[in-house]
């Protein structure tokens, strides 16, 4: 096992490395020109993600599919994530983060998009997207659209599942010395109560699931940057100086460079709100919607609370603490973590455990979903209720074993995830500009396709 963890290391670096990171951050810079900066609608955005489109045909509402994929896409990597990108980056890293996210809003909006272009309607009446439709009815890439399938089903065991079921037993462990197995099993049962009421039942405690924890987390930075009021300001001003002057940081931060900023910051952002990565546009083919547009507009709204918001919040709370406490460790992102938020007296480590565990469990129900979706393309219905009960098995095996070769496949999984979801971005751009000329261009939202 020694032996295939360093290999799948390996090959995660490499597929982790510049070049991804070149063609990912290039998505997103092309396709926010390309589509005249679809960041001007956010709010146009958002508002269409509460309101409701009886007019639309799909599966679940608008909400119900944002809120399954913030489900899957807010997770460990906003907390741990982010601090373990100024463990590495130094401050600066932060900056560079939230810049990802900004440009990520244009390419979650064409995944969107090109999601409802190229979505299908079961024998039964089920809607059915995402980049293997698009790669195989919009591009002919019928093999392109099998390895995405496979690779998607690969990795909801890994970053999806196991990697979010452990940090949930280890949290609990640490916190309040529960067994593993104890917290497995109960998780388990949670996820099975879930996901035995399919796509729905998905949605539904998503939709009431995710503005809760998402809002508390939120109020709950919002009261730890009250707390460290006096180092707010200095702390913005130390992200902002160090992500260009590396050396402004001072303090000992190992980010030594722009470069090593930049190259965590932009990492992070991109594994934290899964722009590009072809996950959340899986469940967005399933929303009610009367064009492709309106939808594209409400899944792009979920980078913006993924990262714009929530991964910056966490940024500056992590880098005031380190000013306010100079005694924190930040050699490591998750001793960071723990430290910036367990050195705020009564609210800093509720906080903390509180956003981690529903955090962690909401990732683990929108990841479902994807994972069934990539099996019913592959093999058709017979075999998704055997994923489905695999899924829920894995839930408690991921409890209670160690998972360093997960995590390197998981991330092998991903980055091969990405690259044919990209080309399809790239390869059906005109598509793109098509449809948001038809309907947003012209103001004409609120007609049909």
């Amino acid at each position: 096992m020694d032996a295939v963890s360093e290999i799948f290391s390996v090959l995660s670096g490499w597929l982790w490395g510049w070049p991804m990171i070149i063609l990912l951050l290039g998505t997103h810079l092309f396709l926010t020109i390309r589509l005249r900066f679809p960041q001007r609608w956010i709010f146009t955005a958002i508002k269409l993600s509460v309101k409701k489109d009886p007019d639309g045909e799909g599966d679940v509402s608008q909400f119900g599919s944002l809120a399954t994929a913030l489900a899957a896409t807010i997770g460990t990597g906003n907390i741990i994530g982010v601090a373990t990108a100024i463990a590495l980056g130094g401050p600066g890293a932060v900056l560079w983060c939230w810049l990802t996210g900004v440009f990520g809003i244009s390419t979650k909006y064409a995944e969107g998009l090109l999601a409802i272009k190229y979505r299908v309607t079961t024998p039964q009446g089920r809607m059915l997207g995402g980049p293997m439709y698009a790669l195989e009815r919009g591009l002919g890439w019928r093999t392109m659209a099998i390895l995405f399938a496979l690779f998607t089903a690969i990795a909801s065991f890994g970053i999806g599942n196991t990697v979010q079921a452990n940090a949930i037993a280890t949290l609990v462990y640490e916190s309040y010395s529960l067994p593993p197995a104890l917290t497995g099993g109960v998780v388990c049962a949670l996820v099975a109560a879930v996901l035995l009421g399919g796509v729905k039942g998905i949605a539904r405690v998503c939709g009431m699931l995710v503005p809760f924890m998402a809002l508390c987390y939120i109020a709950g930075c919002v009261v730890i940057l009250w707390l460290n009021s006096d180092y707010v300001l200095p702390a913005l001003r130390l992200i902002v100086e160090s992500a260009f002057h590396p050396q402004a940081a001072g303090g000992g931060f190992v980010g030594g460079s722009i470069i090593m900023a930049a190259r965590y910051g932009i990492a992070r952002g991109l594994f934290s709100n899964e722009s590009g990565l072809g996950s959340a546009p899986i469940v967005a083919a399933a929303a009610r919607t009367r064009n492709p547009v309106r939808q594209a507009l409400v899944s792009s709204s979920g980078t913006f609370w993924d990262t714009v918001v929530i991964c910056a919040l966490t940024g500056v709370v992590v880098v005031s603490s380190i000013l306010a406490y100079p005694d924190i460790d930040y050699s490591n992102g998750a001793t960071l973590t723990r430290d910036a938020f367990g050195k705020i007296p009564l609210v800093g480590t509720p906080i903390l455990t509180f956003g981690l565990l529903t955090f962690a469990f909401s990732t683990i129900l929108g990841w479902c979903y994807y994972g069934e979706r990539a099996v019913e393309y592959l093999s058709g219905r017979r075999w998704v209720l055997v994923y489905r009960v695999v899924y829920i098995i894995a839930v408690f095996v991921g409890s209670v074993i160690q998972l360093g070769v997960v995590w390197n496949i998981a991330d092998c999984m991903n980055a091969l995830m990405a690259i044919p979801n990209l080309l399809s971005l790239l390869f059906l751009n005109g598509i793109l500009v098509h449809e948001t000329r038809k309907y947003l261009w012209r103001g004409r939202l609120e007609r049909e396709s």
